[in-house]
């Protein structure tokens, strides 16, 4: 039994109720102070719409960190794998982006067109992906790097530039390839010179002065019989992320008949996650062979 009537109960909960509405009122007069002005210095810094937003990130002073690490020189496959990682764990965060590039200590991420993530904010973009990407690279460190200990957080800054066409945003990924591909070349070269020739690399350097790209291959192939084709296409193209369907096998208990306690059975799911590629950019076969990348519905 209530201790008091139907009656007096209304008038309690309709008491209760203006008090609340006073309270919230109360709250937002409270919540506005003599200092707001100072948001007006917070500059607008939304991304004009209909524009692809691509935020690259940059390894910061990373020779350095690679010369700590002990980096394998030219290129060290668990160095570029991390670097993947990272980029595969920043696209399962923000799934708005649908295409990511990366190739030494950089990392391009591709958002929707049509995104509009955190109000298409430049600063939310390039800071959540800096912030994922850093403390991505940190996490898995020992997952790729079981007998070199982390001496320091690495660094990476990051860049939020708009492309206003399919075609910009194509040649915009085709450029930092052909990046890839100028220095992998050159760095192939320079570093065998170094280690199978013994010279320094100030020498190295004034060797490789001047020359093409012609002249490079000619170097590796008569001089240390290396075709650069055949090097890795990881090395030579860099690493192209895309979103596929994949199948996940996963083995767990199952409930069964007491006489069949303790079996497990196997489960096949299927995802969609970033898949990594090296595949090349710069023609139209890739884009042909993923033409969602670009369509309408991005």
């Amino acid at each position: 039994m209530w201790p008091f009537s139907a009656a007096e109960l209304g008038s309690r909960l309709a008491a209760t109720s203006v008090t609340l509405r006073r309270c919230l009122r109360l709250g937002v007069t409270m919540a506005k102070s003599k200092f707001e002005y100072v948001r007006d210095f917070e500059a607008d810094d939304t991304c004009l719409p209909h524009c692809w937003v691509v935020v690259r990130l940059d390894g910061r002073n990373f020779h350095r960190f690679a010369e700590k690490h002990n980096f394998a020189k030219p290129n060290d496959s668990r160095a570029l794998q991390l670097m993947t990682k990272c980029a595969q764990t920043v696209m399962e965060e923000l799934e708005d982006i649908v295409i990511a590039y990366g190739q030494s200590d950089e990392y391009s991420f591709v958002f929707r067109r049509k995104s509009n993530w955190f109000k298409r904010r430049a600063s939310k973009f390039m800071t959540l992906v800096a912030s994922q990407f850093a403390s991505s690279y940190v996490f898995y460190w020992r997952d790729y790097f079981e007998d070199q200990p982390l001496l320091y957080p690495p660094g990476f800054d990051g860049r939020v530039v708009l492309y206003p066409s399919n075609q910009t945003l194509k040649d915009y990924l085709s450029w930092r390839q052909a990046d890839c591909h100028i220095n992998n070349l050159y760095n192939t070269v320079f570093w065998a010179l170094v280690q199978q020739s013994g010279l320094t690399p100030v020498q190295a350097q004034e060797r490789l002065k001047g020359t093409l790209a012609g002249d490079k291959n000619e170097i590796l192939f008569s001089q240390f019989h290396i075709n650069y084709n055949d090097e890795p296409q990881m090395y030579r193209k860099g690493t192209v992320l895309v979103w596929q369907k994949v199948d996940e096998v996963r083995t767990q208990e199952v409930r069964l008949p007491v006489e069949m306690e303790g079996q497990r059975m196997t489960v096949t799911r299927t995802r969609t996650r970033p898949v990594p590629l090296h595949s090349d950019l710069i023609g139209d076969a890739f884009w042909k062979e993923h033409p969602d990348i670009l369509s309408g519905e991005n």
